[in-house]
């Protein structure tokens, strides 16, 4: 047993007179209570209890011992109530790191609400494309896009993240719109990626996926940069509906290949696999989860 629970079964058995009634409120046996004194007395070197066959009463030792005891064990019962309290509700810093295109368009309006709801959170917000540890950084909420490895961290996922094949109207009409997937051969396209050499997009139809080669005309590990090449007529680009729902609503680009859909990725939030989830990273999770859901505003087009 140690030194706290002894100190526990010591209070009771002073305050109760008895080692039988101490067992019995802490919900252990005689000997136990008994054992969990002596012990106390061993590693004190002093005589905490004078013992009778009627009653157990406290030495002077003991009596100086036993308020010491109960300011100390109320001191540990406050400290985990403020413990438990910070988990319980949402305070201190959350940190966050998230892609930045995702981040500046979305992230950013919805960090702006939460902040409103918990004014006495404060938010420490990241943008960067490069996969981080959330552990060895010491970030509290990663968000990620893509298909999820596997990993030590619990991931929740947030939203859908669907893609579209996009051309705008003065591309299509300079060029033509591909009929077929393998129609793409023949088309400047608009990649994600680190090189313009190799590429190839996954399409779906009718239950089965086909990666077709493409002619990279432009590589870049920035969406926002192939939106822009896309939005001016520079090619066919395989993009999220976040960065282009604005875009397909307003008519400055247009679906191509429509029959033909990109995989589906997932918006999601890791965070370190803790037995106690802390309430701001809890609150924050849970609220982004419900502001995206799985038909975020970008995919109204």
């Amino acid at each position: 047993m140690d030194k706290l629970e002894a100190m526990h079964c010591f209070v009771k058995v002073v305050a109760l007179g008895s080692f039988a009634e101490a067992g019995r409120t802490l919900g252990l046996t005689r000997s136990a209570v008994s054992k969990a004194v002596m012990e106390l007395e061993q590693i004190l070197g002093a005589r905490l209890l004078d013992r009778t066959t009627r009653r157990v009463s406290a030495t002077e030792a003991g009596l100086a011992y036993f308020g010491s005891c109960l300011d100390i064990l109320a001191r540990v019962e406050e400290t985990e109530m403020q413990v438990s309290r910070l988990h319980d509700e949402p305070r201190g810093v959350v940190k966050v790191n998230a892609p930045v295109s995702f981040g500046v368009l979305y992230l950013g309006p919805a960090i702006a609400e939460f902040m409103a709801l918990y004014p006495d959170l404060k938010v420490e917000l990241t943008l960067n494309d490069r996969f981080i540890d959330p552990i060895e950084e010491g970030v509290d909420v990663t968000i990620r896009i893509g298909q999820l490895s596997d990993s030590s961290l619990i991931a929740r996922k947030l939203a859908p993240a669907r893609r579209v094949l996009v051309a705008a109207p003065a591309y299509l009409k300079d060029h033509g719109a591909p009929a077929v997937p393998d129609d793409l051969a023949r088309h400047r396209c608009l990649s994600y990626g680190h090189t313009t050499t190799l590429q190839k997009w996954p399409l779906e139809h009718d239950g089965a996926v086909t990666s077709i080669a493409i002619n990279s005309a432009l590589c870049s590990n920035n969406g926002d940069i192939l939106r822009s090449a896309a939005v001016a007529g520079r090619g066919i680009a395989l993009l999220p509906t976040f960065l282009v729902g604005a875009d397909l609503k307003a008519m400055r680009l247009r679906k191509v290949l429509a029959a033909y859909a990109p995989s589906t990725l997932g918006i999601y939030a890791l965070y370190a696999p803790n037995r106690y989830l802390a309430a701001k990273t809890r609150v924050l999770i849970d609220f982004l989860a419900a502001r995206l859901g799985d038909t975020p505003d970008w995919d109204r087009f």
